[in-house]
């Protein structure tokens, strides 16, 4: 496989003094959707800023087909496509008209640029409101919008930010939907953000998990789970005890976390393991209150490598403001 990004070191410092991406390394290659997964303030949008030429590095490189995205930043907007988190298009101009004027900030011909607008309007579905103003949009046909902006350039590659944040969830499977069928239509190489698990695992080739401005883990969804060695097996019990021992000690039994009187033990064969810890404890003396076993997700993979569920994580104030903005203006579907 080609590849068609390429960060060596990438390194981004604020104010001197706040690291918001660490000489992350990754590279991305054609045809597939790449997915930066982590939670709000984690450093994904300030890396697409960087790959797009908005923000320039303060350490490292990276090359889009090949351009610098410092030395040869206008080579690589030719070649690309973006769809920012927030809604971009002018509120007082039909969905037609906003897609026209990126066309007009990218330099499309006018001629090839109205006969590109109205495809790309049918294909986003939204091509019996093309003379509707964008006001009267909802949220999921705004975001609809914004792929069709983003794709008037006939971009090689499309960096999507954060593409469903602030949608419902039926309108978030439309949109993956939507996504899919350009990848398939275009043969289009995807960069996406995502705090969402399952938006990751659904639509991800590749995955890389970012967390305080570093890359974690990498892999596809399969290789991610697969890394944690075994089912996850869930055990809360009602007395004030420490059981670790206990559980360590039984076979196929890998390793075993505790938080207060809950036990995550990942094992072997989760659905054999389980009865045999329950009448271990049970010989004991020691009371269960709930159990589970699952297969690892993707959750249990950011939990085993950052120590945390990436609910629990803490959002940036400027993610906080952007987010709040973002729902206020997304209006049901």
């Amino acid at each position: 496989m080609e590849e068609v990004i390429r960060a060596e070191n990438l390194t981004k410092v604020f104010n001197k003094n706040i690291i918001a991406v660490d000489h992350i390394n990754f590279s991305v290659y054609e045809g597939e959707i790449f997915g930066f997964l982590g939670p709000n303030g984690a450093g994904k949008t300030t890396t697409i800023n960087m790959l797009t030429t908005v923000l320039k590095p303060t350490e490292g490189t990276a090359s889009i087909l090949g351009f610098d995205i410092v030395k040869q930043a206008n080579e690589v907007r030719k070649v690309i496509g973006v769809v920012p988190q927030e809604y971009t298009a002018d509120e007082d101009l039909t969905g037609y008209e906003n897609i026209m004027l990126c066309a007009d900030l990218y330099g499309v011909p006018r001629d090839i640029a109205r006969k590109r607008a109205l495809e790309l309007l049918e294909l986003v579905n939204l091509i019996e409101f093309k003379d509707k103003r964008v006001e009267t949009y909802s949220g999921g046909m705004r975001r609809r919008l914004e792929l069709a902006c983003g794709l008037i350039n006939r971009p090689k590659i499309l960096f999507l930010d954060e593409p469903t944040l602030g949608l419902d969830v039926q309108t978030r499977a439309a949109i993956w939907d939507y996504i899919r069928h350009l990848k398939e239509e275009y043969d289009m190489t995807i960069f996406m953000t995502t705090h969402y698990l399952e938006e990751a695992d659904a639509l991800c080739n590749r995955i890389a998990i970012i967390d305080h401005g570093k890359i974690i883990a990498n892999g596809s969804p399969n290789e991610l789970k697969d890394s944690l060695g075994g089912d996850i097996i869930t055990i809360t019990i009602k007395e004030n005890a420490d059981v670790t021992d206990i559980i360590s000690s039984i076979e196929k039994v890998k390793e075993v976390k505790k938080e207060n009187n809950t036990y995550r033990i990942k094992a072997e064969s989760g659905e054999v393991t389980a009865p045999i810890i329950i009448e271990a404890l049970r010989q004991k003396g020691y009371t269960i209150l709930r159990l589970s076993v699952s297969e690892p997700t993707l959750n249990e993979v950011y939990l085993e490598y950052t120590g945390r569920a990436i609910r629990d994580t803490e959002e940036s104030k400027e993610s906080i403001i952007t987010q709040r903005i973002i729902l206020r203006r997304a209006r049901g579907r």
